[in-house]
């Protein structure tokens, strides 16, 4: 059993599961199609491809979160080197923050859980992921799916990977660790905050600086106009 198991963290599998039959990468065919989300964090950033034709639900779901700002000021909040970085739950002060309803499980989706994927983390119930995700340092096949038979079996779901940034990734995996806030341990130090994450096409645009005209001179005052008397409002009652 994985001893990095903290609860409401990602679920630690039996490394019996190490043995099990490799499954195949992540799709490479018409990856120019694919959506892609740029996180930009204190170390660096990070751009991932996904998967939508694998794995609709935890795309849309991710790229959701990312739409709505959610993951903008989270931070990586467990860090394990020669296993995994996670975070998109906790803030600076390593408080929670609010998640839309869970979805379900895609983990049965083919991929496998190898080097520099991102998948969706959840707890005991495979269908409790939301807002968390993981990205893998090494090939972690254990975390695969490999039957619907219980929450230890049923795996984690790979939803994309990243494709530049992955030495961020490895930088950040090297900082030092320690216990801070609910957690007793893997805490990186210095926080690593998600300062903003973007879905690539769809930043924001940022309006160009216009150059302000001079004020227009006065209207000349006709002879009529200087000389009428300034009208009375009408009292408001």
């Amino acid at each position: 059993m994985l001893r990095y198991a903290l609860a409401s963290l990602l679920l630690a599998l039996p490394l019996s599961l190490a043995a099990q039959t490799a499954k195949p990468n992540a799709p490479t065919a018409g990856a120019d199609q694919h959506p892609r989300v740029v996180m930009h964090t204190s170390q660096g950033d990070v751009t991932l491809e996904l998967y939508p034709e694998k794995a609709p639900k935890s795309v849309a779901n991710f790229t959701q979160y990312v739409r709505d700002g959610f993951y903008d000021g989270t931070v990586f909040h467990r860090v394990v080197d020669g296993y995994m970085i996670q975070g998109g739950l906790y803030g600076r002060d390593l408080t929670q923050r609010r998640t839309r309803a869970a979805i379900p499980s895609e983990a049965d989706n083919g991929l496998s859980n190898l080097r520099g994927t991102i998948a969706v983390a959840r707890g005991a119930d495979p269908n409790s992921g939301t807002a968390q995700f993981y990205i893998n340092l090494v090939d972690n096949r254990r975390l695969d799916y490999v039957s619907n038979q219980s929450g230890l079996t049923w795996g984690f779901a790979v939803f994309g990977k990243v494709v530049t940034g992955m030495d961020v990734v490895d930088k950040i995996a090297k900082l030092p660790t320690h216990p801070q806030g609910p957690f007793v341990s893997d805490v990186p130090d210095p926080l690593v905050v998600i300062t903003t994450a973007n879905v690539v096409g769809e930043e924001k645009a940022t309006p160009a600086p216009t150059a302000s005209a001079p004020p227009a001179p006065p209207a000349p005052k006709s002879d009529a106009t200087k000389s009428a008397p300034a009208k009375a409002k009408p009292a408001k009652h």
